[in-house]
């Protein structure tokens, strides 16, 4: 497509054209053939007849192949354009040297605006200079009409195809209006889900624990700062923005070494510096941290850990690896079925969204985690 958007709203746009542009082929087909009928100054008429016979053919298979979406590529605009030519080209042969009117017509506007809806401004713009050319090299004189003529072709190629560039790009900018419109509707009912729910469950931990003391009080200590976690996690989520794959840059690097505060980390880096979007960095830091709150969760605080990161140019690769007990087999997938999604969307979902790739090795040797994020991640929508 002329934009590089591939949204379904974007495809829809271009079905349309190509409906409209079916038409407008047979409108011009019967135009032209009923101005040869009735000027019929063929010098040889087998020929004209059988270049009458072509155009018709020639019409219904682009109607019929450019109905698909699939069936729009290349080799079929270019044979479309070619036949174009060569009907032009056949003019002087048939009608003679010094004839007026080209046998087509307008009727090569069909693959003009074949290549001005497919390929845009850029398409409609080529194909108008090959076809103006054409035109005008094939006669023996030029006339005033004919240079008019090859004007418009160029500024109806141009114009058409910028009208279609734009339609595609407001059909893309509705699909990603709409899809952070449901995100945004998504947010709010899962932060009331939360505020009724996880909420509320931890200020009565918090309030029972300190009631209770001893270990219970220090439970409800930290039921009350994963309280405070959410509450912030819900008024902020108003203010954040998709991610549109833009934006400026970070350091990984600097991300990741912040993280060798937590007690016996250590973090091994590149010399320099490892500029990814803010975006990624952000969600690579998140997945790392994620890493070390498993290790102090189910080995300990101060269980030792390592960071590594190398930069491979075309991507990252990030290794989180301690030297724990391991993850028993079919624990994943049993805390996935019990509705634990901590390593489903904490780590793996955020480096699939990346664009990236998250591997597990585990064993009694310990556990060890390597994301691949290639540099460039896909805007949402692309998966």
């Amino acid at each position: 497509m002329a934009s590089g958007t591939t949204t379904r709203a974007a495809v829809a746009v271009e079905n349309r054209m190509f409906r409209a542009l079916a038409v407008l082929r047979v409108v011009v087909l019967v135009y032209a053939v009923s101005l040869n009928i009735i000027r019929n100054n063929f010098e040889r008429p087998a020929l004209g007849w059988a270049c009458l016979g072509v155009m018709a053919v020639g019409t219904v298979a682009a109607i019929i192949v450019y109905a698909a979406p699939e069936r729009r590529v290349p080799a079929v605009l270019v044979a479309d354009l070619a036949l174009a030519v060569g009907l032009l080209l056949a003019t002087p042969f048939v009608k003679g040297e010094w004839f007026h009117a080209t046998i087509p017509g307008y009727w090569i506007v069909g693959a003009l605006l074949a290549w001005a809806v497919r390929y845009g401004w850029r398409g409609g713009t080529v194909a108008a200079v090959l076809l103006g050319a054409i035109d005008l090299l094939s006669r023996a004189e030029i006339r005033q009409q004919d240079w008019g003529n090859v004007f418009l072709i160029l500024l109806g190629g141009s114009m058409v195809g910028f009208v279609c560039e734009s339609l595609t790009a407001m059909a893309a900018d509705r699909d990603r209006a709409q899809s952070e419109a449901a995100a945004a509707a998504e947010r709010a009912r899962l932060a009331r889900v939360v505020h009724d729910g996880v909420l509320q469950v931890l200020a009565l931990v918090q309030r029972r624990g300190g009631e209770l003391g001893g270990e219970a009080a220090e439970l409800g200590r930290l039921a009350g700062a994963q309280e405070q976690a959410l509450r912030t996690l819900i008024r902020s989520q108003d203010a954040v923005t998709p991610f549109r794959g833009t934006g400026a840059n970070a350091d990984l690097a600097a991300a990741l070494d912040r993280l060798g505060a937590r007690p016996h980390t250590e973090v091994a880096l590149p010399a320099g510096a490892v500029e990814l979007g803010a975006h990624a960095v952000a969600e690579i830091t998140a997945v790392a941290q994620a890493c070390l709150d498993n290790v102090s969760r189910h080995v300990g605080e101060d269980a030792p850990a390592w960071i590594l990161l190398e930069d491979l140019g075309d991507r990252v690769e990030v290794t989180v690896r301690d030297e724990g007990p391991g993850i028993p087999d079919g624990r994943l997938e049993q805390a996935a079925q019990q509705g634990r999604l901590g390593v489903l969307e904490s780590i793996r979902g955020r480096i699939r969204d990346l664009g990236g790739e998250a591997t597990l090795d585990s064993g009694s040797y310990g556990t060890e985690w390597t994301f691949a994020v290639p540099r460039v991640a896909p805007q949402r929508g692309e998966r």
